[in-house]
């Protein structure tokens, strides 16, 4: 067997036999994605103050909240780095190698991606990525961008990890991929827990099938329909519980959260989303989904949209239904699928659609990151755009924490929108990880028991509100337009502040998200201490980094 450290060599027979047009330019893109990685491993470890990183890195330049640039070269591979930090830890060396590969594999298939998108707006008569996008549906806008998110991630070092994953997985199943596929399986009632998600996709997909009397249709991933159902739950089929429902199956297109799939337009011209079990390690968790999860979901989406109700520029894509199957031997995780809301109709005409993640990608049509195309659109400079981002973003999410609701505004789950390229409104997705702190929240919905988004610890919620939109969301875009654009990082956190200041913040939120120090999420010292791959959804680790609205 090759040697799991040598991506090339694990790689390169898989890439040769099922796409061997790829082998050249991911053999060209490894060095980078290999370099990625490393920085991001080192820049982690600054910030979380691990190993020997204090004492042999030497930042060029530093920014808010404890990031740094590492100028100059670094290891010539993940594991080498934690070598030198003294870090021994083979489990994590192996994450981060899969990370560098499939990374590079993402590189290799933007070249197809973005030859793609340069030849449609150039079809379209768009100068832009932008004047592409105005011409598609709210949901095509979103996957349109959502395959330029390539390194994964902003911050965790393990952010293309697809731990589970082979080559032909990947190619299949990845972001970058056009094309996936949800098959089902009919449960047998007495194992079904929650909606019947199956009479649901039937409204708006007929041609589903009706399962026998007695059972339920469930949607299942392709990938896990294939590799993990039929060995883990052999016991169930043979006892006809579970029944493969044939080549029954729905077209989906994989967004960048990977087990969240579009699907294709029903009957109506409606596209929902499902968030489906995916057992494979992406940074630090395997992507199963708890019950909870899935008989949560409803009830905080219409929680949410009680607390916002009269916030014009807010759009929520609610979590309408969920099931999952109990089964014994801890294998309960492993069929849960919940049903999303999509943008269709929810945009006026001329506003596009834009993940968070993807603000900071290049576009394949300029050249320009995806928000460099926003400020020549909007004619605005850097710290006007960013005063009226935070501006956007900001009011809303303080609004809820001083209801007791702390969202998880990471850029993954946010889409702000444009018009003209100025910011519009703002969408919010995916509430699985938002914390709800209970004292502080009146009318809070039941939660399933052993629910990890419910705490009695008001720093909890900041904390995650904080972390996510302060640092991941707004970190990372004053980061790209210092290096980008020219501004100047001391007055971007001035304005920041300012839109703190001016929101109507809880006074106690308000001292929390300006103190001198304020948590991060230790995202290498949570893999170190959990072993990587647990369930997810757990309690946090935080490390307290410096705090640039302190002093703004």
């Amino acid at each position: 067997m090759p040697s799991t450290t040598d991506p090339v060599t694990l790689a390169g027979a898989e890439l040769a036999a099922h796409a061997p047009h790829l082998l050249d330019a991911f053999r060209d893109a490894l060095p980078r994605a290999t370099d990625v990685v490393t920085r991001r491993l080192l820049g982690a470890a600054w910030r979380e103050d691990l190993g020997h990183a204090r004492h042999i890195l030497r930042p060029a330049r530093r920014h808010g909240f404890d990031r740094v640039d590492l100028t100059g070269p670094v290891p010539a591979t993940p594991s080498a780095a934690l070598t030198d930090l003294g870090i021994s830890d083979a489990g994590l060396a192996t994450e981060l190698t899969d990370a560098a590969r499939n990374l590079a594999l993402g590189y290799a298939r933007r070249a197809g991606i973005d030859a793609d998108l340069r030849a449609r707006a150039a079809a379209a008569g768009a100068p832009d990525l932008y004047g592409l996008a105005a011409t598609l549906a709210g949901d095509d806008q979103l996957i349109l961008y959502e395959r330029l998110a390539t390194e994964g991630h902003n911050l965790h070092p393990c952010g293309r990890t697809r731990l589970g994953w082979r080559i032909p997985d990947l190619l299949a199943h990845d972001q970058e991929s056009p094309q996936t596929r949800v098959g089902f399986v009919a449960v047998a009632d007495r194992l079904h827990l929650g909606d019947d998600l199956g009479a649901l996709l039937r409204d708006g997909y007929p041609w589903l099938p009706t399962p026998p009397a007695g059972y339920r249709l469930q949607p299942v991933h392709a990938w896990q329909l294939a590799t993990v159902l039929p060995d883990r739950y052999a016991d169930l089929f043979a006892a006809r519980d579970l029944i493969p429902m044939g080549t029954a199956t729905l077209r989906a297109a994989p967004t960048i959260a990977l087990r969240t799939v579009l699907l294709e337009p029903d009957v109506h011209g409606q596209r929902r989303y499902l968030k489906l079990s995916l057992d494979i390690q992406v940074t630090s968790t395997r992507r199963t989904i708890s019950v909870a999860s899935t008989r949560n979901g409803p009830a905080i989406s219409a929680l949410l949209h009680r607390l916002l109700a009269g916030e014009p520029r807010v759009l929520l894509l609610p979590e309408v239904a969920g099931a999952a199957v109990t089964a014994t031997g801890g294998r309960s995780r492993d069929i849960s699928a919940i049903v999303r809301g999509g943008l269709t109709g929810a945009l006026l005409p001329g506003e596009v659609a834009i993940p968070g993640s993807a603000l900071v990608a290049t576009s394949p049509v300029t050249g320009r990151s995806v928000l460099s195309e926003l400020l020549t659109r909007a004619g605005l400079g850097p710290l006007e755009f960013l005063d009226r981002y935070a501006a956007l973003l900001l009011p809303p999410l303080l609004r809820l924490a001083a209801s007791g609701v702390g969202l998880e505004a990471h850029l993954q789950n946010s889409i702000p929108t444009f018009v003209d390229g100025v910011p519009h409104r703002i969408a919010f997705r995916d509430f699985a990880g938002l914390r709800l702190h209970l004292p502080r929240l009146a009318g809070a919905p039941p939660l399933w028991p052993g629910s990890v988004v419910g705490t009695a610890d008001v720093d909890v919620m900041r904390a995650k509100l904080g972390y996510t939109a302060l640092q991941a969301h707004l970190g990372e875009l004053v980061t790209h337009l210092v290096d980008s654009g020219g501004l100047d990082e001391a007055a971007a956190w001035r304005a920041v502040r300012k839109v703190l200041d001016e929101a109507r913040a809880d006074p106690a939120d308000h001292r929390f998200l300006t103190a001198p120090r304020v948590p991060h999420k230790a995202l290498v010292r949570m893999r170190l201490a959990d072993g990587g791959g647990s369930g997810g959804g757990g309690t946090d680790t935080y490390v307290p980094v410096h705090n640039p609205l302190h002093a703004s």
